[in-house]
């Protein structure tokens, strides 16, 4: 196959951040992407409906000119929010979800919650109102292992949360375990997951092997082949339950390049190519266009897009730096390419 015509894809997880950064990174998706669930993890937190509608104006205002894109917005999920914010949301037409971090897993996520059970009158708004629900799934305990933290909040917190609010839509975001791909395959149809582009691609030894590479390192962290090799196969599998979400998470280089850098790949330079990769390593390219431009829409409720967009076999170094980010892989080489 030499090329590759797809419905126009929608990332369902979107980092772009605000100021100078947001007008850098925009671009990037919005020339592959016709939609993106845009994350709410800003200083400070996208926490009331007015908050994301100000920051809604500021990405419109990054759309390059000529483009159509449409971002779809968070809101933060904390121990504050109130129900009357959540009816708000719901009858907000540009707010398309709740992002539940715990307190501390991730980038910005200070003001997550502490306690999962103590938001449990939030879970039945959400429920009632018929909003998804978007969850970054670890604990953050100390003494439990990094690679357990995904497995370990499934058992303690997620199993209760489906039995008690059934009818609540949850997307158990970037999963990457084979206990959360075993997860969501055997809820009901309200459950589904996102698969970022460098956790089909990579296991841990990409990270830590050879040298510790900062701009692999993201969270939740790159787990093992066994588990990379799940992730694939949910992905490329036809089931409508998992969908594209990149996760795509700018930092400037020397923000990632120092004793304590920041967790995130920014993926979204080469994002669908990237899956391309991936999807062709295991012969399911025909598989990518479900995956990519149809369950996500499906799942949110929205139309399915109805441009297309082409990739073509063509070998192109992905750049080693870009405007003081370093994008995933780069400088190394790619086989398919947009055209």
């Amino acid at each position: 196959m030499e090329t590759l015509t797809i419905t126009r894809p929608d990332d369902c997880h979107l980092h772009v951040r605000n100021g100078a950064i947001l007008k850098t990174v925009l671009p990037h998706t919005a020339r592959q992407f016709a939609r993106a669930i845009i994350m709410p993890n800003l200083k400070p937190p996208v926490t009331t409906v007015a908050q994301a509608l100000a920051y809604r104006e500021e990405i419109l205002q990054a759309i390059p000119e000529g483009v159509n894109f449409t971002p779809l917005m968070t809101l933060y999920l904390t121990a504050s929010t109130t129900i009357d914010e959540i009816k708000r949301a719901a009858e907000c037409e540009h707010i398309h979800a709740f992002k539940l971090y715990p307190a501390g897993a991730t980038t910005n996520s200070d003001a997550g919650v502490a306690d999962v059970t103590q938001i449990y009158p939030l879970l039945a708004a959400l429920e009632k109102y018929d909003l998804p629900l978007l969850i970054h799934g670890e604990v953050t305990d100390e003494d439990c292992d990094i690679f357990d933290r995904e497995r370990v909040f499934i058992e303690r917190y997620l199993l209760a949360i489906v039995a008690n609010f059934p009818a609540l839509r949850i997307v158990l975001e970037h999963v990457t375990t084979k206990e959360a791909v075993e997860f969501v395959e055997s809820a009901s149809d309200k459950i589904a997951a996102t698969i970022t582009p460098q956790h089909l691609l990579f296991n841990r030894n990409a990270m830590l092997a050879g040298g510790i590479k900062p701009h692999y390192y993201c969270l939740p962290i790159l787990k093992r082949e066994t588990h990379r090799l799940a992730l694939v196969k949910a992905a490329t599998s036809g089931n409508p339950k998992f969908f594209l979400g990149t996760d795509s998470a700018p930092h400037f280089t020397n923000l990632k390049e120092n004793s304590c850098g920041c967790a995130g790949c920014y993926s979204a330079l080469a994002a669908l190519e990237l899956y391309a990769e991936a999807f062709e390593s295991v012969n399911a390219l025909d598989k990518l266009e479900g995956f990519a431009s149809f369950y996500g829409a499906d799942f949110y409720g929205l139309p399915r897009n109805v441009d297309s967009v082409t990739l073509e076999k063509n070998d192109w170094i992905i750049p080693a730096s870009y405007d003081e980010i370093t994008p995933l892989k780069a400088g190394e080489l790619l086989h398919w390419k947009m055209v």
